[in-house]
C-alpha cells in the first residue's frame, strides 16, 4: 500500500502526474489515494521529491 506523509508533502502534483492509472487525487491541502485502483507500481514514491511517499506491505489474514 502506498501511504503518504501529509507533514511532508508540498503537494507538488509530480506524484499524480506520473500515476499510470490516475489513481491519485490532488487538492490544494490534501492528496488522497485510490487504493483500490492503486497497482502499486511505485512511481509515485520514485519521483517524489521530497521522499514524502513510502510503500507499507500489507499483512494477509
Amino acid at each position: 500500500m502506498i501511504e503518504v506523509d501529509k507533514g511532508d508533502c508540498d503537494f507538488c502534483g509530480a506524484c499524480a502526474a506520473v500515476c499510470p492509472v490516475d489513481c491519485i487525487e490532488l487538492y490544494e491541502k490534501d492528496i488522497k489515494i485510490d487504493s483500490k485502483k492503486c497497482t502499486e507500481c511505485k512511481l509515485c514514491i520514485y519521483i517524489c521529491p521530497i521522499e514524502a511517499m513510502s510503500y507499507v506491505e500489507h499483512e494477509t489474514v
